[in-house]
């Protein structure tokens, strides 16, 4: 019986065992494992570099006003702070002085031009007798010298008449230019003009174009400034604009108007000084603004996205995916950005590939299969 019984387990356990066939793993093909990367082409452009200056916008200019007499202030005629037009009465000063320097001048010529009356028609009557000799030359020369005598006098007292005016005439103060009048020290009733405490009255600043000055490092204008008239910069600038400070573009284009006459000595910079119209009195000097110009002109560049270089200690590195789909390390030499892309100054070339995914995990020589960014 135990035979039996073991007979039949032994039968068991090889139909069990035959049951199971050994597993074996299938292997992917090769081309399932490659690395899949995200490749862009080499590009080139004719473009502008645009660069950033953080400045402040200014006055383009101010008219300082400074009374020309002496006298008491009788009269402020505006507003401080508020605009005011070309030839809007601004101050009175007190003329009762001027004024009778003025009449004295008047009575004077007055004078004189009687004495031109008298001495005149001595002289026409002595000519027809100095004919007939009846008078010496020596008289007839002393009659033409009290006429010519009495023609200068006039001269004269015309002149003093014609300062007096104007010296009555400065005692009212009207704006030379259209802009915003500053506030005075000087009150009704003070004392000034020249030679007192308030020899300045105030300043009227012209708003209508305002100005901003760009510090371009002395480096990067070399860069781009053409040879010959360093003081002449018009063609250097392109793509004037102002961005104000809640990051709005305004509306106005800026234009070019000179270039500062010294290199500052302390930054090591060049100043260009470019206008912004403001027609509507928007902008407000002192104002801190963003200027963005063009530099140079259009240039022909190469260019990759940003996302494909990579920057380690001052070196930087693409991988280039060559048209048999292999990998390949390669240093750059980077230019400087243009929005999301490098300009590049060598390296690569145009209509090269480069790897925008997958930097970390390629290698020299290394198969991928690339496929091109949207």
């Amino acid at each position: 019986m135990r035979l039996k019984y073991l007979t039949i387990l032994t039968s068991a356990v090889v139909i069990f065992s035959g049951c199971h066939k050994p597993h074996h793993t299938s292997k992917k093909s090769s081309s399932e494992e490659l690395l899949r990367v995200k490749v862009s082409e080499v590009i080139a452009d004719s473009i502008t570099m645009q660069y950033d200056f953080t400045t402040h916008l200014q006055s383009n200019y101010d008219a300082v006003i400074q009374p020309r007499v002496n006298g008491y202030l009788l009269k402020k005629n505006y507003e401080s702070g508020m605009p005011v037009k070309k030839g809007d009465l601004i101050f009175v000063i007190e003329s009762n002085l001027l004024s009778t320097t003025m009449r004295a001048a008047e009575a004077q010529l007055y004078s004189a031009q009687a004495q031109l009356a008298e001495s005149k028609n001595n002289y026409d009557r002595a000519k027809p007798l100095a004919e007939l000799n009846a008078i010496s030359q020596s008289q007839l020369d002393q009659y033409r010298a009290e006429y010519l005598s009495a023609l200068s006098s006039v001269k004269s007292a015309n002149q003093s008449l014609e300062s007096a005016r104007l010296q009555v005439g400065y005692s009212r103060i009207y704006s030379p230019i259209d802009g915003i009048i500053a506030s005075s020290n000087a009150h009704t009733g003070d004392y000034v003009g020249p030679g007192t405490q308030f020899q300045v009255l105030t300043t009227i600043s012209n708003l209508d174009t305002l100005s901003a000055q760009l510090a371009i490092p002395t480096s990067l204008y070399l860069q781009y400034a053409r040879r010959g008239n360093s003081y002449e910069n018009r063609n250097l600038l392109s793509d004037i604009n102002l961005y104000l400070s809640s990051g709005e573009k305004y509306g106005y284009s800026g234009i070019y108007d000179y270039t500062k006459q010294n290199i500052s000595s302390t930054s090591g910079t060049i100043s260009i000084v470019v206008d912004f119209p403001n027609p509507n009195l928007s902008l407000k000097a002192g104002e801190y603004a963003k200027v963005k110009v063009g530099l140079g002109g259009k240039r022909y560049k190469l260019m990759i996205p940003q996302q494909a270089v990579s920057r380690i200690q001052n070196i930087a590195s693409v991988w280039v995916i060559k048209p048999d789909n292999t990998a390949e390390y390669r240093t750059v030499e980077l230019g400087e950005s243009y929005g999301q892309l490098w300009i590049i100054e060598n390296g690569v070339s145009l209509g090269e590939r480069v790897a925008l995914t997958g930097l970390q995990k390629l290698h020299n020589g290394m198969k991928v299969t690339p496929y091109k960014a949207e």
